[in-house]
């Protein structure tokens, strides 16, 4: 647990945010398919939050995810006072932005670091009607709250993330995963839910790819967040094409593009 501040970091206009405004920025950005990861987490006060101006607006916020504090997002307009936030949050190795911001991020970041920024794209989906091709699975189920010691046995890239805990994914949000001699191979689930969208993480252990598993779950999850009224989305980098094929198989429309920057700080290696 963080130490409170004992400040509004605000006052100095370039800091962190108060924790108690995480809902404010949270209102700030509006839940979309864009913003429903962070707004996920800022709801839950499970993120660390860099701003520079005072809301409702702002020139520029940083949004560092506490179980993947490496990947950091960014907001706002002002390229420089982005640039100036960085070099507050500790640990981060790259930085999602919209595409119109990358170029002069990229140029203030390569000026700053001394260093090449690789452009690396990453795209967004959403399905407001829902997956429209049914891909069913008689190894793939829902999982609910009785099979968390099966979740739990699995390994930790098939335990999902954004809740805390698989008891807490289990219970606050959807999971499917297909189950092979009474283990867990695949899974899919809602890495981030908010009042509007469910995103959508999938994985499959190598062994078991090409059978279907990770369409097929995904699908069940899907379907799961449309019934609790919500639009399902996903994203995915640019060059991940097996991803992006489950996202087409399963009826997800492209929607945006935005960019990560990636310094290559050795030899061009991130």
């Amino acid at each position: 647990m963080r130490a409170p501040l004992d400040h509004n970091p605000q006052d100095e206009g370039l800091g962190r945010l108060a924790r108690d405004r995480y809902h404010d920025l949270a209102n700030a950005l509006g839940d979309t398919p864009l913003t429903a990861i962070d707004v996920h987490h800022l709801l839950r006060g499970t993120c660390d939050v860099f701003m520079k101006g005072q809301l409702p607006t702002f020139d520029a916020a940083i949004i560092q995810i506490d179980d993947n504090p490496q990947e950091v997002d960014g907001y706002g307009r002002d390229a420089a006072a982005l640039a100036a936030l960085l070099t507050q949050v500790p640990g981060w190795e790259c930085i999602l932005v919209d595409g119109s911001l990358a170029g002069p991020l990229g140029a203030l970041l390569e000026a700053h670091m001394g260093c090449v920024m690789r452009h690396y794209g990453d795209i967004a989906y959403h399905a407001p009607q829902g997956p429209r091709i049914p891909h069913e699975h008689p190894d793939v189920r829902l999982l609910d709250a009785s099979d968390l010691a099966l979740f739990s046995a699995a390994p930790a890239e098939l335990q999902g993330g954004g809740f805390g805990s698989p008891k807490a994914l289990l219970e606050q949000g959807f999971a499917a995963g297909a189950i092979v001699d009474s283990d867990l191979v695949a899974l899919a689930h809602t890495s981030a839910i908010t009042p509007l969208h469910g995103d959508i993480g999938v994985h499959c252990l190598q062994a078991y790819r090409g059978r279907g598993y990770a369409t097929a779950a995904a699908w069940v999850v899907a379907e799961a967040i449309l019934a609790s009224g919500r639009t399902p989305i996903w994203s995915t980098g640019e060059d991940n094409w097996a991803s992006q094929r489950v996202a087409v198989k399963l009826g997800f429309e492209e929607m945006a593009r935005r960019v990560y920057l990636i310094p290559m700080r050795e030899q061009g290696k991130p």
